[in-house]
């Protein structure tokens, strides 16, 4: 195998903190060359499901009973299985069909020295590998642990999906389940189920382009308001976490992994995306080095003129005509090019708007997130 399949195999064989890394990985063509970035991306996380005994043991740990007890029905085979927990279908006593998440037994600890391994190994390389200055792995490393022990943790996830349904209350297009907080511990929650299809299912990908397109809007229209409005934005959107209701609202769930975007993040963003819809390498060359937290000095003139050269093949075009994944890619490469650091927490967002845009190609091939995210009068700057 070449070296970056084996590399799969690998993060596949040392288990979820690695998976997930490597999915993390698979984002950041600032870091890796496309030939890993390709690879990488093909990561899944799935796993065998936890005994049914170990489940219904948790369950009455943690609620302080048999499951038959605290639910009308609990199913013991699960709906999904991942690395971190599985999920349950089962119905409350007063007729309330709920998710129940359990946290498979033993991850914690199993993360937690996975994480420490890493950290470790982030030092020790920032130490002594001159060649990794430009990158902040350490910080990397850092901001991908935080992410992952609030994963671990329902009662965080519970709190994300709250904040989520006060930030969506008038969004009539997104749905956010809501959380039963007395069955809700640590290493348990439970939600409402969301009833619907999968949003890449073919039951929705076969529906008349009109209601495909609506769809892919309401998605994207979202994902920008999560960045630029709320600056708290959902940041894994993969299909298996957006299921279309028969309604035609967009139900979404799996609130594990959440980032934030402060004020001046939004601000450089927003210098981004409207030097993009301009066409204008200056103003792009500042604003990614306004984004950038580098600790050495920049060629500004060769950034410039590598920026003007990778620009000029949207010449002519405004940014709702140009695909956004292939240009966060390249820019991310010319980054890399010339050592330039972002900001940590930025891969997860770039995770985000790459999943968004690729969803939404997936319902209409026409679709564009670029038109969602111009900075016209009246959007989202």
């Amino acid at each position: 195998m070449a070296t970056p399949d084996r590399l799969v195999v690998a993060l596949e064989e040392l288990g979820p903190t690695f998976i997930k890394l490597g999915q993390l990985l698979s984002t950041r063509p600032d870091i890796l060359p496309r030939q890993y970035i390709t690879a990488l991306a093909r990561l899944q996380d799935d796993a065998p499901p936890v005994a049914t005994d170990d489940v219904r043991t948790i369950l009455e740990q943690e609620l302080g009973a048999s499951p038959d007890v605290v639910f009308s029905t609990f199913v013991d085979t699960p709906l999904a299985s991942a690395s971190i927990g599985q999920a349950h279908a089962a119905t409350l006593h007063d007729g309330t069909s709920v998710v129940v998440k359990v946290r498979r037994p033993g991850v914690v600890a199993q993360v937690q020295e996975d994480l420490e391994i890493l950290q470790n190994l982030a030092h020790q390389a920032s130490r002594n590998w001159a060649a990794l200055d430009d990158y902040n792995v350490e910080a990397v490393v850092s901001t991908f642990a935080a992410t992952l022990r609030a994963e671990l943790d329902y009662l965080a996830e519970g709190r994300n999906a709250e904040r989520f349904a006060r930030n969506f209350s008038h969004a009539t297009g997104i749905h956010i389940p809501k959380i039963y907080w007395s069955t809700t511990t640590s290493r348990v929650l439970t939600m409402e189920r969301i009833y619907g299809q999968r949003i890449d299912d073919k039951q929705v990908t076969n529906l008349p382009l009109a209601d495909r397109d609506r769809l892919a809007t309401t998605a994207a229209t979202a994902a920008a308001k999560m960045i630029f409005e709320d600056g708290f934005f959902h940041a894994d959107p993969h299909p298996g976490n957006l299921f279309v209701e028969a309604t035609g609202r967009i139900g979404l769930i799996d609130f594990g992994m959440a980032g934030e975007v402060d004020e001046q993040l939004r601000k450089q963003l927003g210098k981004l995306l409207l030097a993009f819809s301009r066409n204008d390498p200056d103003r792009i060359s500042r604003a990614l080095l306004g984004l950038s937290v580098n600790r050495t000095a920049t060629d500004r003139g060769r950034l410039r003129q590598d920026v003007a050269r990778f620009m000029q093949q949207y010449q002519g075009r405004n940014l709702g005509e140009i695909r956004i994944a292939p240009l966060i890619t390249e820019i991310l490469t010319i980054l890399r090019t010339h050592h330039i650091q972002l900001p940590s927490g930025i891969a997860m967002l770039t995770k985000m708007v790459i999943m968004t845009e690729g969803m939404g190609v997936g319902l209409n091939p026409g679709f564009n997130l670029g038109e969602v995210l111009n900075p016209t009068p009246g959007g989202w700057l």
